[in-house]
């Protein structure tokens, strides 16, 4: 990545490039790690691949570490009103964004997602109306604070026993919440498949258009699935049945895309 600009809160860092074009719109990455760390496995080669398809693609550096509370929550926020600040004048004052997750990425994504318009954390109505994500690309995602919690990214949240419902973004689902798209493998081990199932329910429930892909096998961490990002240590092989995913996803960005411009 090029450039990158800095939420002086807390140092959270949103990386770009500038190319050529305008692009569809915007998508911004956020690499799993359980919030311990950022996975370079889900950030740049993720990256290339939303930029090859004619996206422009922006990393998010959120915090990682102990007691995180809200923190990765409002750098989310704050990613999304900055990426279509910088954008504006090729894309246009609101352009399209997506906040695609990984993991634990994904929970910082789903976060956005259903508590963007929460009046208690953002009381300024002005950033709210700007930081609602256009869509949401859910990974394996951490979601749910219940039995099927990663208890990990809970912990570093500081979530096991203060905001554990605040953070368990099943219960906070309504029709306000952007559509998604899902993908998850029923053989992961480490996030189990419940997260995105429990989310995807929460989505239909509340009538929010939803795509939902489970593959039968594979470990939890695969990214894109590629050569590209193989991880043999952790069992992360490329896998062409479930690399399909990012075509999948690129073509449900285009669908969500073309229905939001013609409600417009």
């Amino acid at each position: 990545m090029e450039r990158e600009t800095v939420f002086g809160e807390t140092g959270a860092r949103l990386e770009f490039e500038e190319s050529a074009g305008p692009g569809k719109g915007l998508v911004i990455i956020c690499p799993g790690g359980g919030y311990e760390f950022l996975s370079e496995r889900e950030a740049g080669p993720v990256a290339r691949r939303f930029a090859g398809a004619g996206w422009r693609p922006l990393i998010l550096n959120y915090s990682v570490g102990f007691e995180l509370g809200k923190k990765p929550l409002r750098e989310a926020a704050w990613a999304v009103r900055a990426a279509r600040r910088i954008f504006a004048d090729s894309l246009g004052p609101m352009p399209f964004t997506a906040v695609c997750g990984f993991s634990a990425g994904g929970h910082l994504a789903a976060s956005l997602g259903v508590h963007w318009n929460d009046e208690t954390e953002f009381p300024d109505p002005r950033k709210r109306r700007t930081q609602r994500p256009d869509g949401l690309i859910l990974a394996y995602p951490v979601i749910s604070g219940g039995p099927h919690r990663h208890a990990d990214s809970f912990f570093r949240l500081h979530a096991e026993d203060r905001d554990v419902g605040y953070f368990s973004l099943e219960n906070h689902v309504t029709p306000a919440t952007p559509p998604a798209f899902i993908w998850h493998t029923a053989a992961d081990e480490l996030v189990p498949v419940e997260n995105s199932l429990l989310f995807a329910g929460a989505l239909c429930a509340n009538r929010i258009p939803v795509e939902v892909h489970i593959y039968p096998f594979g470990p939890h961490g695969l990214s894109l699935a590629t050569p590209e990002v193989e991880d043999a240590g952790k069992a992360r092989h490329p896998d062409a049945h479930v690399a399909g995913w990012l075509d999948l996803c690129l073509d449900w960005l285009d669908t969500i895309l073309k229905r939001k411009r013609e409600g417009e």
